[in-house]
């Protein structure tokens, strides 16, 4: 369940320099068969001319399960691609608590952790994402028509792993925010034990407005979209 959270974390113009990423705010209701079990929000901001910001943040109480997290991605723009420089997380909770920093150094090839218990021992990959950037690289590459995705991540324990998704078709949606009409993406494994798939709406700049994650067929929590507001930029 946590590995997921981290994830979605968020998701998602053509020609990135000519249209430059909208700013955004983001607030989600976390549920579990029905019950909503928390909250969540996902904010998009831009510091400088090609410099954004990526933040995820989200509290959750599941019966004795605690989760309360924060993710920061700072990253660039370069031909249509996500450029990570940095990323953070802050978790506590339930299970193992997370402190971490982690640096893209473009110009040495190193990525590098303050985190001495979980050091990095990982090989330069060019287009290596974090756990944010990959899903704002997955909603770029969906709107320039792609069908299938595949990204080289970082996780929070600093080892290195390959994400897979797919198209998996087109669906109208009920939500808090109405009825929208999405474009449906899994998540592919390497075993059919595990289940993730994330609805991303074209009308909301293809954001994601519905994640669902399951274990062998049962539900372990769903988050859906309650409030989006475009942000001015300064």
């Amino acid at each position: 369940m946590c590995a997921w959270l981290l994830g979605l974390s968020a998701i998602f113009s053509c020609s990135i320099i000519a249209n430059p990423l909208v700013s955004y705010n983001a607030e989600y209701q976390v549920s579990r068969k029905g019950s909503v079990k928390g909250t969540a929000v996902r904010e998009l901001k831009l510091l400088d001319q090609n410099t954004y910001q990526l933040k995820y943040q989200s509290d959750i109480d599941i019966f004795i399960f605690s989760d309360e997290r924060e993710e920061v991605s700072t990253f660039t723009l370069k031909d249509g691609k996500a450029v990570p420089l940095s990323y953070s997380m802050v978790r506590t909770g339930t299970g193992r608590d997370i402190n971490q920093h982690i640096t893209f150094d473009h110009k040495n090839q190193l990525i590098t952790s303050s985190n001495e218990k979980y050091p990095l021992d990982v090989k330069w990959i060019a287009d290596q994402q974090d756990l944010l950037t990959y899903q704002l690289q997955l909603r770029q590459e969906l709107k320039a028509g792609k069908q299938k995705f595949s990204y080289p991540i970082i996780d929070n324990k600093g080892n290195q792993r390959i994400y897979n998704f797919v198209v998996d078709g087109a669906e109208t949606i009920t939500l808090p925010v109405g009825n929208v009409e999405t474009v449906r993406i899994k998540r592919l494994y390497d075993n059919d034990k595990r289940q993730a798939t994330v609805w991303l709406a074209p009308e909301y700049d293809y954001m994601v407005v519905k994640m669902y994650k399951g274990k062998e067929g049962v539900e372990q929590f769903q988050v859906q979209l309650t409030k989006y507001e475009k942000q001015t930029t300064m």
